[in-house]
């Protein structure tokens, strides 16, 4: 194997520690707000009142809120269930496709506001409820002389549509305390504008864009609130808030709410480009055709273990061709690397010299260096949007394969899988000619399965099974080759 091509794998090695290296963050600083306010509240039937400390400084401004009282309502039908609060926070959510509830998912109880700005200062507001239905509420806000319906439709979305007489300025607010699963998985705020972005919580961010809907993703999971499409200031701290304020004055208002798994045809029937939040990234392109092709062999063999190793197959067979070229051109290498050698130490000291002759041994054996680095660089883009079908996938949640494996989601429970992976590619390695006695590049790539089943551990197993297949099958296709020629 060629420099060249030793430097393309280093670089794949290098790839795989950016793409599966662990991400490591530190909790932001407490921050105290000045002043305190104290707030007073009562279980059952309460009244909650805002007033400012005895400290206030005399530019601060005082907010009184009317005594109201607080209220928890239940809004369902045959799929959906939803708590919301006076205040219009929701608090809890079902749905029929998932058996994990919003407050299992996101623990943060507040992590969902509408503030109105009054006097100056944006707070939430409390509402009244008149009840229509299982799945309908009148409500009403006599202080912003806000009146409107709180409804689920037959999708699951939770709407608000209000009116008032008196324009008023909202702000959404989004807050949640950062959280981390094995194999990398961890809470954040999407945001969708022209394309998706994702920021984990505790990072911050900050613009000025049209937004059509932001939310919170974690675990599979997304609670998302579609807005009104125009421009917002939004605001992402270090301490675990995204808010978004559209910074004009309204006299009516609409939005949704929906809390769904994040499965890609799923999200897509729901419209608003929510299936964007399934992040595919810049192999998307590459990635839904994977995704459809997993989704056709379940069809056939209902088992998400068999539809990866049925699909891998075929995309080995299919890149089978550049594979072969691969191959060939690493034999040849093989076969001057004599020649090779005797021009390396006998025009050592000349580099210039020993290029050019080196140039024409290789002209003469009809090879080329890039030969072997080109077909495999080509395919990364397959491996790569593999990953991230993989990766992201709700379909692999709770999907056993067999034996010890009970959820492809997940790591492998006794890490069989990344040890059989680590074993494949080390026989693999193995069998791939060497064109180079360097100690250091061997004993890099003596290390390369290790350092790959050690990024991979705690990763899905379905990933690494994956991997796991289509390092046999590369194997097998190259000693075909190889006795062929």
């Amino acid at each position: 194997m060629g420099t060249d091509q030793r430097r393309a794998i280093l670089a794949v090695v290098i790839s795989g520690v950016i793409l599966f290296g662990w991400q490591y963050f530190f909790t932001p600083p407490t921050q105290l707000a000045a002043p305190i306010a104290k707030t007073q509240i009562v279980s059952g039937d309460t009244t909650t009142k805002l007033k400012s400390d005895v400290n206030t400084p005399l530019n601060t401004k005082i907010v009184e809120l009317e005594e109201v009282k607080t209220e928890i309502i239940i809004l369902k039908n045959e799929n959906f269930f939803y708590e919301i609060s006076s205040d219009l926070t929701v608090v809890n959510a079902k749905n029929s496709e998932t058996d994990k509830e919003f407050i299992k998912i996101f623990k943060n109880a507040n992590n969902n506001s509408i503030l109105f700005n009054i006097n100056g200062v944006f707070q939430k507001t409390s509402f009244s409820f008149a009840k229509l239905s299982d799945s309908k509420y009148e409500i009403s806000n006599s202080n912003l002389d806000i009146n409107g319906i709180v409804s689920i439709d037959e999708l699951g979305f939770l709407e608000f549509n209000m009116t008032s007489t008196k324009p008023f300025v909202y702000k959404f607010s989004l807050n949640e305390v950062a959280e981390e699963l094995e194999g990398g998985k961890f809470k954040q705020f999407a945001y969708l504008s022209d394309d998706l972005t994702l920021t984990k919580v505790g990072d911050d961010d900050k613009g000025d864009r049209e937004l059509k809907w932001i939310g919170l993703d974690f675990n599979y999971h997304l609670f998302a609130t579609i807005v009104e499409k125009k421009a917002y200031l939004f605001n992402v701290t270090e301490a675990g808030e995204f808010s978004i304020n559209s910074n004009t004055a309204v006299s009516s208002l609409n939005y949704k709410n929906i809390f769904v798994k994040k499965e890609y045809d799923s999200l897509a029937a729901l419209g608003n480009n929510l299936e964007l939040a399934v992040d595919f990234g810049i192999w998307s392109i590459i990635a839904v055709p994977i995704l459809r092709g997993l989704q056709f062999f379940y069809s056939i063999f209902p088992n998400w273990g068999f539809s990866i190793i049925i699909l891998t197959l075929i995309i080995r067979t299919l890149t089978f061709p550049l594979q072969y070229k691969s191959f060939k051109s690493m034999k040849k290498m093989q076969e001057i690397q004599p020649e090779l050698t005797k021009i390396r130490e006998k025009l050592k000291d000349n580099p210039q010299k020993m290029q050019q002759e080196t140039m024409a041994l290789f002209k003469k054996a009809g090879t080329n260096p890039l030969g072997g680095c080109l077909p495999m660089v080509l395919q990364m883009p397959i491996f790569f949007a593999f990953y991230r079908v993989l990766y992201s996938s709700v379909e692999l949640v709770d999907a056993p394969f067999m034996l010890w494996i009970v959820d492809l989601s997940e790591k492998d429970p006794y890490y069989v899988l990344p040890v059989l992976m680590a074993i494949a590619m080390f026989f693999h390695q193995r069998l791939t000619p060497t064109t180079t006695m360097d100690p250091a590049q061997k004993k890099i790539m003596m290390f390369m399965p290790l350092i790959f089943a050690v990024f991979m551990k705690d990763f899905p197993a379905g990933l690494t099974l994956y991997i796991f297949v289509s390092t046999v099958v590369a194997m097998l296709q190259q000693m075909f080759v190889f006795k062929r020629t």
